[in-house]
């Protein structure tokens, strides 16, 4: 191992520690007694915005060590680079949290997570326009797809059960379990060794399609595969920066496995327009408005609007805006998926597995790859596995995409059949 390499695997050890504390999500979370007031004084005709508190936090040490690896690390060397990168992200989540409850959260957000207007990679659309064509299609089609049979549905406590046994069949040499939490307020978390189900909620056979595939088979499953790795510990840990990327694999992983419906992709899109909204001076009684308008039931369309006011001021003009990478996340892993078809590297595809990474990172640390200092993934989500399904897949993808829809007309599809 050569000095500079050293160097920066202990920088990296150094950056694990110093992360160890800040915790963005849970930081800016509400409590789940939030809800029960709002929805009690909006049936009452007298709807108050919520007013949540934040624990002050001062992540200033934190702050001063992360500055020291970020001035340490040397940009010009494929780690030093993405420990720049991560420190920098870091430094805005731990900013973020300091801020809690003020304008600047959004400030700090946007430049973690982007905002709506941003742009699509290889396109002039943004993550707007996207949202707007995925609810288009969704209103257009719900009348006219046949009413499919309800799934029966399961309780957390049944849904615990269910997963657990796919689990423990599946991740064989560790083991994560399910729990059902009564606070949680999303309906479902993931961590590396735990995934968290809201108490009282019920679930239907399509969010165990999509349970297992986005929270298990890759938020679970890269986090682990970052712990088994021999050098960079930073791997296991979820950086800010690689959310949109590891949001985007794990929709585009219900995507590929037939896991995602149109009413989810509905819901996705509802929460960018919702940001933008709220960015553009919404308050949360507006935005609240917005979901329930679109077909939201009340205890939805509160967690929906409580998602885009986390840790933000509830009067408008400042939202949370990690919800927007979530279209603009699963639709960069398609392209770079086709990518690494269309240039014959499909190696690169199986790589982002190895940990918590971004896209960018993917490219910058190949050469560790080749070099053996950070280790082939351990675990594949099962479609991943299967390469020769996939590149048939995208290679279908990437003609399809040649085809105009607007030009097609309904007896261009009968000619010849």
């Amino acid at each position: 191992m050569t000095p500079e390499l050293a160097h920066h695997i202990a920088l990296d050890a150094r950056l694990v520690q110093a992360v160890s504390g800040i915790r963005l999500l849970s930081s800016v979370s509400w409590p789940a007694r939030e809800q029960q007031g709002f929805l009690e004084a909006w049936a009452r005709g007298q709807p108050r915005l919520p007013m949540p508190e934040y624990t002050p936090s001062d992540l200033s040490a934190e702050r001063t060590e992360l500055s020291a690896i970020h001035a340490a690390a040397d940009p010009g060397h494929p780690l030093g680079e993405y420990l720049q990168r991560s420190a920098e992200s870091w430094l805005h989540a731990a900013w973020l949290i300091e801020a809690a409850g003020s304008a600047a959260t959004s400030w700090h957000s946007i430049q973690i997570f982007g905002r709506p207007g941003d742009a699509l990679p290889g396109s002039k659309f943004t993550n707007i326009d996207a949202a707007r064509h995925f609810i288009e299609i969704a209103d257009e089609v719900s009348g006219a797809l046949p009413i499919e049979e309800t799934d029966e549905a399961y309780t957390a406590e049944a849904m615990a059960a269910e997963l657990q046994a796919s689990l423990d069949a599946f991740f064989v040499g560790h083991r994560v379990r399910v729990e059902v939490d009564p606070e949680l307020i999303a309906k479902a978390a993931a961590g590396p060794t735990r995934i968290r189900l809201r108490g009282g909620a019920t679930f239907s056979e399509y969010d165990l399609r999509q349970l297992l595939e986005h929270e298990a088979f890759v938020h679970s499953l890269t986090a682990l595969n970052g712990r088994e790795q021999p050098h960079l510990r930073s791997l296991a840990r979820s950086a800010p920066r690689v959310t949109a990327t590891q949001e985007g694999l794990a929709t585009f992983a219900e995507l590929i496995t037939g896991a995602i419906d149109l009413p989810r992709l509905k819901r996705l899109s509802l929460r960018i327009l919702a940001i933008d909204m709220a960015l553009s001076g919404a308050d949360f009684i507006e935005v609240f408005r917005f979901f329930l308008e679109s077909g939201q039931t009340e205890s939805e369309s509160f967690a929906s609007a409580q998602r885009v006011f986390r840790g933000c001021p509830t009067g408008g003009g400042a939202a949370f805006t990690k919800d927007a990478v979530y279209l603009q996340g699963m639709l960069s892993v398609h392209t770079f998926f086709r990518w690494t078809l269309r240039h014959r590297r499909p190696r690169l595809a199986h790589l982002l597995f190895a940990g918590k990474m971004a896209l960018h990172d993917v490219f910058t640390l190949e050469p560790l790859f080749e070099d053996g200092v950070i280790a082939e993934p351990l675990y594949l989500p099962p479609w991943a596995q299967r390469a020769n399904g996939l590149a048939g897949v995208l290679a279908f993808s990437l003609f399809a995409n040649r085809i105009r829809m607007d030009r097609v007309e309904a007896e261009d599809l009968t000619l010849g059949l």
